[in-house]
């Protein structure tokens, strides 16, 4: 009787520590009313912004080890808009992004370092146009907590630095910058 006690005791105890251990990983949809992926870049003088309407992904965030966080995100490229169609267009044509042949964009991490109070250096790759390179988004958590009805989710804010060039978008050199500023507004559900 005493034997089948201690096991059931070590059981419990067990299946305690795998509870605690598994509600440390959390994992969140991105939101895509709520979330958006901006850009600005230089037109002659001044800078022109935009952003991508249609993003998706999923965070998985471990925040007592935040090196165990991953993210994946893919955005739509044909939902770029800069509020002029006729520039809009010109992005989606074979002169800029190519969204017929390359429809979508996507971020995959590779790694996430702590850089201090609630901010991250994620390491990954940015897939466009078939050219992966790899980046470092600067994240900052925005917090956790509940959202509409109860529901938990997490807010995220990113930005990162590119050169066009870099994933073979070169056009209209002289009138338009190859730096690209982007900015990443997050909000995500938790599942």
């Amino acid at each position: 009787m005493k034997l089948s006690l201690l096991a059931l005791l070590i059981s419990l105890l067990t299946l305690g520590s795998l509870a605690s251990a598994q509600a440390a990983i959390e994992t969140y949809n991105i939101d895509p009313v709520h979330s958006w992926v901006g850009f600005s870049i230089a037109h002659f003088f001044t800078k022109v912004p935009g952003y991508f309407s249609q993003v998706k992904g999923t965070i998985v965030v471990d925040r007592d080890h935040p090196e165990n966080s991953t993210v994946e995100a893919v955005m739509q490229v044909a939902s770029i808009t800069t509020n002029t169609k006729m520039r809009d267009d010109d992005l989606r044509s074979t002169n800029f992004f190519a969204a017929a042949a390359f429809p979508t964009l996507a971020f995959k991490s590779e790694s996430w370092k702590s850089t201090g109070d609630n901010t991250y250096d994620v390491t990954g790759k940015l897939t466009l146009k078939n050219v992966s390179k790899e980046v470092v988004l600067k994240v900052k958590s925005l917090g956790f907590g509940p959202g509409m009805k109860g529901a938990t989710i997490s807010g995220w804010e990113a930005a990162v630095t590119l050169d066009r060039r870099d994933f073979g978008i070169a056009a209209d050199q002289g009138a338009i910058g190859n730096i690209v500023d982007v900015l990443i507004n997050i909000e995500a559900d938790q599942q």
